[in-house]
C-alpha cells in the first residue's frame, strides 16, 4: 500500500480508527511460522500460518502465538497431545499461504511432512521445528494467546527466514547475528 493509509473503516470503540492501527502495526516485520498438529478426530494433519510468534519463557521453556477467534482450523488443533511449530524459509511463502488460505486436509495437499518425535507434523524445508503442547490460552480481543510448553526441537536449515511486512512477504536480505539476545 502506497500513500495515505486507509482511513474508511472509521472509528473503533476505543477511538483508533482500525485500518490506521492496522497499518501502523504492519511496519514491525515477523516471521512466519506454520503451526501444525494431527486432528485427533480423524487423523489427518491440520495447520494454521501464524506471523504473532514469540518465545516466552526459557525455565520452563514456552512459546506463545495468537490465533484469531474466527479460525475454524484452531478447534481442531488445540485438543491434540502435541502441535508442531515450523520456522518457515523464505521459500516456504507457497506453504504460508496454503495454511492461511486454505481448508480442511486440502491445506496439506503438496505439502511435504514425517511425524515429528510426538507425532505432530513437520513441514519439510522448515529452519527449525518446535514440539509442544497446549499449556493456556487467554482470551485477547479478538484472537486467542496460546501459550505452548516445548517438548522437542531441532534447527534444520540455514536459509533466511520467511517475512511478513506491511501485508506481504519479504526475506531478510542482511543480517548480522548478535551475540547479545
Amino acid at each position: 500500500m502506497h500513500g495515505s493509509p486507509d482511513r474508511s473503516s472509521g472509528p473503533s470503540a476505543t477511538g483508533l480508527d482500525p485500518a490506521a492501527f492496522r497499518s501502523v502495526l504492519g511496519r514491525f516485520p515477523t516471521g512466519v511460522v506454520a503451526v501444525t498438529a494431527l486432528d485427533p478426530a480423524s487423523g489427518l494433519p491440520a495447520g494454521l500460518a501464524v506471523n504473532s510468534f514469540t518465545s516466552v519463557s526459557l525455565d520452563p521453556p514456552l512459546v506463545a502465538f495468537c490465533v484469531a477467534h474466527t479460525s475454524t482450523t484452531w478447534p481442531v488443533m488445540r485438543t491434540a497431545a502435541r502441535l508442531c511449530v515450523n520456522i518457515l524459509a523464505e521459500s516456504q511463502r507457497d506453504v504460508s499461504e496454503r495454511l492461511a488460505f486454505g481448508s480442511g486436509p486440502q491445506k496439506f495437499a503438496g505439502v511435504p511432512w514425517a511425524h515429528g518425535p510426538g507425532g505432530a507434523p513437520l513441514i519439510d524445508g522448515a529452519l527449525a521445528w518446535i514440539e509442544c503442547s497446549v499449556e493456556q490460552e487467554h482470551v485477547a480481543g479478538d484472537h486467542l494467546i496460546v501459550v505452548a510448553r516445548a517438548h522437542d526441537l531441532a534447527e534444520h536449515h540455514d536459509a533466511g527466514p520467511l517475512v511478513f511486512y506491511r501485508s506481504g512477504y519479504g526475506a531478510v536480505t542482511r543480517f548480522t547475528p548478535s551475540q547479545g539476545l
